[in-house]
């Protein structure tokens, strides 16, 4: 028998599955009369039956897989923030693709002001609904009722985190993993949900299967190994099960695959963003008379040093004293540094890195040398990393925050290579948008939370 736990966790994803739906439906109701009104009348051939609901159905299916990609139907789950913020990207990126599948069936370039005014509109649903549904969840389902199991690690940071989802989780019990199991066994009877946290893993497993048994819902801080095993494939060769440990990072297929994509997609950005591209520098001479670009040797797949490119966002003697960390407000960034950081502009040189073929639009962020060879001091397993092409964007850049500890760093990339799909590659391009919109994504470190090597230890 499922416990009520169990049931109202399944009630809440069917929940979630329905208003994401109704949401995605609404949306194609408003493209249909956008398309019946203005568009369709054009075309010598009327739609009529099929012809109709194959342009509806197609609108319907980009608007939603590419929803699901950005996370924007997880209502409850994300901040209402995020969640708008990705349907935003939705809208914005569905509607190009149909303005232009519009002007292929038209077969000329037709007027684009529909389309805007039908995006507007989306822009403000996509605002409401997400509203209403997450006001509902909140009020429908309170926050899970969690203890917290630790083991070596001090888990207070990551007590921290939790209390930034007070409208999600609650934390109200803490026990260490040294406990009599009996004694961890009543506090887990006592709540909704477990998270563990660096537990041995004798421990870990006895405290997983008794939840497992009792439909206690856990959520696991993973270590390195944890990560690694969790991309591993099914092999059946007999009545054993036996899973497959690859750890040779991709494929050559999708090496190839990702390869001939970062070439196509990166020259067709740097054509797209020509003018952008000018401005900046245009900016950047003409606030001090400094070089334009920012050049930097960073580590890359199996540890080849390359030259990465940037625009430069700092004074030309930023570091004439070493290598320093950003912090919050950084003297050392210019005034038009400080806007093209914020948007990310300062980044874009890096398309000819890809196309030279030193980096990928989607991988691991280069590490400069003195940070790689730190972090490899104080963590070994950071080199792992370097089994695939450092990135423009990545897991932990769209998942982390520019003051992520190097080990959360690893485990973030790490997931990356284990789970690599060019799905995955597309879905991380579209939330890479989404981080523009976040200022902890591009907020420095703040010193209090470093110890000397600015490294979090395991």
């Amino acid at each position: 028998m499922k416990t009520d736990i169990a049931k109202r966790s399944e009630e809440k994803d069917l929940i979630r599955k329905l208003e994401g739906m109704a949401e995605v439906l609404i949306l194609t109701v408003l493209y249909f009369y956008i398309w019946k009104t203005q568009y369709s009348v054009m075309y010598v051939r009327t739609f009529y039956g099929r012809g109709r609901i194959v342009m509806m159905g197609i609108y319907f299916i980009i608007m939603y897989v590419i929803m699901y990609l950005t996370e924007g139907l997880r209502f409850g789950n994300l901040k209402l923030f995020d969640v708008v913020v990705s349907q935003w990207i939705s809208v914005l990126v569905t509607n190009f693709i149909t303005f232009w599948q519009i002007c292929l069936i038209l077969n000329i370039m037709t007027d684009p002001v529909p389309m805007l005014w039908l995006t507007l509109l989306d822009l403000g649903i996509t605002v409401a609904l997400p509203f209403i549904f997450t006001w509902i969840y909140h009020l429908t389902y309170v926050p899970r009722d969690m203890v917290l199991v630790y083991g070596k690690r001090n888990a207070l940071n990551l007590r921290f985190k939790i209390l930034e989802r007070p409208d999600k989780y609650a934390v109200t019990s803490i026990i260490s993993s040294s406990e009599p199991f009996e004694k961890i066994k009543a506090q887990l009877l006592s709540h909704d949900a477990v998270i563990i946290n660096d537990v041995p893993a004798e421990i870990r497993n006895d405290i997983l299967k008794f939840c497992y048994e009792k439909d206690i819902r856990t959520y696991i801080v993973p270590k390195i190994s944890d990560v690694i095993i969790g991309g591993a494939s099914n092999i059946n060769l007999f009545d054993t099960p036996l899973l497959l440990v690859r750890g040779t990072g991709l494929s050559i297929g999708q090496k190839a695959v990702k390869r001939f994509l970062d070439i196509v997609l990166s020259a067709i950005a740097i054509g797209v963003l020509s003018p952008v591209f000018l401005i900046t520098a245009i900016a950047i001479k003409a606030e001090d008379g400094g070089s334009v670009f920012f050049r930097q040797k960073r580590v890359t797949r199996d540890g080849r040093i390359f030259t990465i490119l940037k625009f430069r966002s700092m004074h030309e003697d930023a570091e004439k004293y070493g290598a320093q960390l950003t912090v919050d407000n950084d003297p050392r960034i210019t005034k038009v540094g400080r806007f093209i950081r914020r948007c990310r502009i300062d980044e874009l040189p890096q398309l000819i890195n890809i196309i030279r073929g030193d980096m990928s639009i989607v991988g691991p962020r280069p590490e400069r040398i003195e940070n790689y060879e730190l972090y490899e001091k104080e963590i070994p397993e950071f080199k792992y990393r370097t089994k695939v092409k450092a990135g423009l964007t990545g897991y932990a850049q769209v998942y982390g925050k520019y003051n992520t500890t190097a080990y959360d760093k690893l485990r973030l990339d790490l997931m990356y290579i284990e789970n690599y799909s060019i799905i995955l590659d597309i879905k991380l391009v579209l939330m890479t948008f989404r981080t523009l919109f976040q200022k902890e994504s591009t907020q420095g470190f703040e010193e209090s939370f470093l110890d000397s090597s600015g490294v979090d230890k395991k």
